[in-house]
């Protein structure tokens, strides 16, 4: 059924609830469990069979500046460094007043997490991420959303908190300024109606809408779709018939090193660590320290639309910290030599152009692309692995305000309708570049955390 906006409610509805949250991710989950913590009445209803969504395809990671765990491993950092360097990343192109609304709550949320409900979060510390001027991505031991989703969803078990699955809202019912309830399809096509007295939509982005895509940021749209099939873009549907204002939608997180054709993730880290990335003829095409999301297209336009990641053993090392990787390992996609001339052989590049490529890493220096190389050069034994570019999620949605109302178009806030999460405007500017890693899970629990509370 296609997403729309009623404002002629059911006579009657099936069920009635306080707070109804569209959506069992990272922001619908940490939502539920404010809005309990809060005292309220909630209810849960989830797309698929059980939770995953966007957050079991990332790698769980969380970043937030001034955290206990943080001033516990000696890090020195805060909110407003924070919130520079999402704005440098992303250009100056975002909102000012959201971005230091998350880079100030990033780390009370990991902290309540932590300690409220035993999430045994940690912080990396052996490699940097782009645009992060520190170590401030926090995860779970595996490093991984499937991980992260299942302990959010086993801790909302454990607060007794009702999760309906396999039941996707279609219809939102309006009364002027107000939202009355939805109407959500089951397995058999059936319908049922739910009245809320507060709604927040913490669904999805748009990145498996092909349509909205082409329409929003066709300079992607031939990539690898590497999202959650269920990121339909009701939210933006909704949103246009509600009247509500809608940002940045042609921001999204993009990624340029997925391994192909076997479809796994490759993390950035191999890459960070004096890694560099080759086409298909041998030689690097761009500097590659720019960050992993306009890595997507700067692959895709090479020949093929594929690139190889070049690394060695040391880098593996720390990149097998991510069950991505070691899935990746075990799967023959990473292939391995002891030297550059066998690594070109196992993935049919021409050898004596790759060896000039490695020869050519400069230590200690500035390349030609502009990228500054610290690490150590890369030793034996080689690591190689064929990629492509991949869309991940959008990155534009619903105008919120401070408290994750969502705004309508002139700036008015709907009385009882919040967002967060791949559904609201995130703060990655307006296109590929102003993604600095982490800014999706970002969104979402800290814009889930102010809207249950607030709700």
């Amino acid at each position: 059924m296609t997403p729309r906006v009623e404002s002629v409610p059911p006579d009657r509805f099936d069920l009635t609830t306080g707070t109804l949250i569209i959506g069992a991710g990272a922001c619908g989950l940490v939502a539920a469990l404010s809005a309990s913590e809060a005292g309220q009445d909630v209810l849960v209803i989830e797309a698929d069979p059980v939770p995953s969504g966007s957050t079991a395809l990332s790698a769980g990671l969380i970043p937030a500046a001034g955290t206990k765990l943080q001033q516990a491993a000696g890090i020195t950092d805060d909110a407003a460094l924070f919130a520079r360097d999402i704005q440098t990343k992303a250009h100056g192109e975002n909102e000012q007043a959201l971005v230091d609304l998350l880079a100030s709550n990033a780390a009370e949320v990991i902290d309540w997490l932590s300690e409220r409900h035993a999430l045994p979060f940690s912080v990396v510390t052996d490699f940097d991420y782009p645009g992060h001027s520190r170590r401030r991505m926090h995860g779970l031991p595996s490093r991984s959303g499937q991980e992260l989703i299942d302990a959010l969803r086993s801790t909302c078990e454990r607060e007794g908190l009702d999760i309906i699955c396999n039941r996707r809202a279609v219809t939102l019912y309006r009364d002027q300024g107000r939202i009355l309830g939805v109407a959500v399809t089951g397995p058999d096509e059936t319908v049922e109606t739910i009245a809320c007295d507060r709604l927040i939509l913490a669904c999805n982005g748009f990145g498996g809408n092909r349509a909205l895509v082409s329409a929003h940021m066709p300079q992607i749209e031939e990539a690898l779709w590497f999202g959650h099939s269920g990121n339909r873009g009701e939210a933006i549907v909704w949103g246009e018939g509600l009247g509500a204002g809608l940002l940045n939608l042609s921001a999204y997180q993009g990624h340029g090193n997925v391994a192909h054709p076997h479809g796994i993730l490759i993390t950035w880290a191999v890459i960070t660590e004096g890694g560099v990335q080759v086409n298909r003829n041998g030689h690097r095409f761009w500097n590659e320290a720019q960050g992993y999301s306009e890595a997507a297209r700067a692959v895709l336009a090479q020949p093929g639309a594929e690139a190889f990641a070049i690394f060695d053993d040391r880098i593996a090392a720390i990149a097998r910290q991510f069950e991505d990787f070691k899935r990746a390992e075990d799967s023959g996609a990473i292939q391995s030599a002891e030297t550059i001339e066998d690594l070109s052989k196992a993935l049919s590049l021409p050898s004596a152009v790759l060896e000039q490529t490695i020869h050519d890493i400069p230590t200690g220096q500035t390349d030609e692309f502009g990228r500054s190389f610290n690490q150590p050069p890369l030793a034996p034994p080689y690591k190689g692995v064929r990629v492509t570019g991949a869309l991940f999620h959008t990155q534009g949605g619903l105008r919120v305000d401070s408290c994750a109302h969502v705004l309508k178009a002139d700036g008015i806030k709907f009385a009882n309708l919040y967002a967060g999460g791949g559904a609201a405007v995130g703060v990655s500017g307006k296109g590929d570049s102003g993604y600095l890693s982490g800014n999706g899970l970002l969104s979402a629990v800290v814009l889930g955390r102010i809207a249950g509370r607030i709700a």
